[in-house]
Parts: structure tokens; C-alpha cells; sequence
């Protein structure tokens, strides 16, 4: 593994020698078609994987075959939210437990998602009955509601769709850089650094040193939004503001869609262009198209007048957010 120079803070929690790759988040679409599989598009699903940890968001028909062509393995799983549960966004579920069972994963898988994950897996489960792994449910109630997991902040956001739906903002913090002078001048030695560095206070000698004496002020992190199934709402923009990566539903290209867009209550390409622009988010990528779209980029020119980084989702597309 390649080192990268070993200024001081290069780890996003302090000081040493970073290895290239350890901290990045990696970021896959797994699946981006809305309402039904296609022989060229598999169903909703992202996967990010961070510091050993893989999370998945919603796991559509044919999710584990996606990461099975990724190439990478679903038994590091242990995170699974869910922005609702009609059929194209969970029923892949069954199965993809049925996978992680059979390559021995031990360890508890946490899903989170909104008000009756409990009672809907289990009722996908008859199929599964027999895994050899815990899940642990967190259901959602509130408008926003904020969690903690595997080195994750989620901020989970309740958008608008026909049934209960959230979307999801993963950030990853990036504490204060490393003061080693600031560290040296208050004679506290090496060996004792790293204490400090993970935010643990420590006492020596009769007294105690903290954090905040020795690091700088936090640094930029990294943040991901990923929303689909939602007509625009302001906790959108609000929770995608100044994201590196927002994927985000694009269901209708076509302008004469947008009643039926508000119908059934989604999105078009246009006016999930106009929520990047508000959040000025770094990048933005349109998933969750209408089986009927056929020739998306047809439409891109006029949506990258509202919003000009933009890119059109498809199977297996991939991004490495890295700290600046």
C-alpha cells in the first residue's frame, strides 16, 4: 500500500503517516432503475464502503448480483437503510441475507429505516427464516432524526412521497489537524499523542490535558446525500447543502411528464438539477429513471443549464470521495 508524505494530521483524526485509500469513502450506484429490473439496469441500490465498513442504501431486485459484478462482497454489510419499502427498493432483501448467511458472517447486521421495518422483514424473512447473524432494527418516527454508525453521521430526512419515505446524508467528520508544537511546548510526549489525537483527554503528572489544547479547528469532511422517490422538498436542499456527492432521483426527462411526475410524486431531471444548484452540492448523479426512459442524455444539455456538474447514474458507477 502506498504511503502518502507524513505532514502532521494527515489522518482525518490527527498525525502520522496516512496510507493512501484507508480513509476515502468509496461510493457504488449499484442499481438505478425505478419500478421494475431491465436486461441492462438492475433496481435501486447504493453500497459505500469506509475504514472496513460497507453500508447499503434500499436493496431492489437483483442487488446482490450488482455487487457480485462490482466485484466486491456483500459479507461486510453492516448497515442496510431503507428509504421506504415499496417493492423496487427492498425486495432484493431476502436474498441478499440469504448470501451474507452462507458466507458465515457472525457479526450483527443493523437496518434502518422508516415507522414498520421490523414487521416488513420479517415478513420477507419467512423465505429467509435461518441466518446465522443478528439484525438490529432502528425505526424512524421524526421528521429528521440523526445516527451514529461504524465512523458514519447519518441524518436521516423524511421527504414526499405516497408512502413514508427518507432520505439519507453520510458525513464523514474530520477532526482539527495535530498541533505538534502546540503538543511539544506543553511537554506532553509522543507516546501520549495519540490519546489526544482520537479526542480522549489525559492526565499526567497531576494534570489534564484535552483535545482541544493541542488540535486546530475541525476540518472539511466528507458528505454524501442520497434521496430518491420525493417530490422537492426543502429538507432536500437543507441536508444536501455543500455536499461532495448527491444522488438523487431524475424518474421523467421528458418535460411533459412533470404532471405525472407530481401524480405519483417524484422528480424530473430538471428539478432535481435545481436542488443541486440551491445546495450547491460538488457533483451531482440522476438514478431511479422511469423504465420508459430509453435515451436520458438527450435531455442532459437543458438540465446542465440549471445545474452543470451533473452525470447520469448507471449500474455499477463508482466514486472515490477522498478529505481534501
Amino acid at each position: 500500500m502506498d504511503k502518502e508524505s507524513a505532514d502532521s494530521g494527515s489522518f482525518p483524526g490527527g498525525y502520522g503517516i496516512r496510507l493512501k485509500g484507508l480513509f476515502m469513502l468509496d461510493v457504488c450506484l449499484l442499481g438505478t432503475a425505478g419500478m421494475m429490473p431491465l436486461p441492462y439496469r438492475w433496481l435501486t441500490s447504493l453500497m459505500t464502503r469506509y475504514n472496513g465498513s460497507s453500508l447499503l442504501i434500499d436493496c431492489g431486485e437483483g442487488t446482490q448480483i450488482a455487487v457480485k459484478e462490482k466485484g466486491w462482497s456483500t459479507k461486510p454489510i453492516d448497515t442496510i437503510c431503507f428509504t421506504h419499502y415499496h417493492a423496487d427498493h427492498i425486495s432484493g432483501l431476502p436474498g441478499l441475507l440469504l448470501t451474507m448467511g452462507n458466507a458465515e458472517r457472525t457479526e450483527p447486521v443493523t437496518m434502518i429505516g422508516p415507522r414498520g421495518l421490523e414487521r416488513v422483514v420479517n415478513a420477507l424473512r419467512v423465505i429467509a427464516p435461518e441466518l446465522p447473524f443478528e439484525i438490529r432494527f432502528v425505526e424512524l418516527t421524526q421528521p429528521v432524526e440523526h445516527l451514529q454508525v461504524n465512523g458514519y453521521h447519518i441524518t436521516a430526512f423524511k421527504v414526499n412521497h405516497n408512502v413514508a419515505c427518507y432520505g439519507y446524508t453520510m458525513e464523514i467528520p474530520r477532526i482539527g489537524q495535530f498541533q505538534v508544537e502546540q503538543a511539544k511546548a506543553l511537554g506532553i510526549p509522543v507516546n501520549c499523542w495519540s490519546k489526544l489525537q482520537k479526542g480522549e483527554a489525559l492526565e499526567l503528572d497531576g494534570r489534564t490535558y484535552t483535545p482541544e489544547m493541542v488540535l486546530g479547528p475541525p476540518r472539511k469532511g466528507i458528505k454524501l446525500t442520497y434521496c430518491t422517490d420525493t417530490r422537492p422538498v426543502p429538507a432536500i436542499t437543507e441536508n444536501a447543502k455543500n455536499a461532495d456527492l448527491l444522488i438523487i432521483e431524475g424518474m421523467y426527462a421528458e418535460p411533459e411528464k412533470e404532471v405525472k411526475a407530481k401524480q405519483y410524486k417524484h422528480m424530473t431531471f430538471y428539478e432535481a438539477a435545481k436542488i443541486a444548484s440551491d445546495a450547491q452540492v460538488s457533483e451531482m448523479w440522476l438514478t431511479h429513471f422511469s423504465p420508459s426512459l430509453v435515451r436520458a442524455e438527450d435531455y442532459m444539455d437543458a438540465v446542465r443549464k440549471i445545474y452543470a456538474n451533473v452525470k447520469l447514474g448507471k449500474d455499477g458507477k463508482t466514486a472515490e470521495l477522498d478529505f481534501e
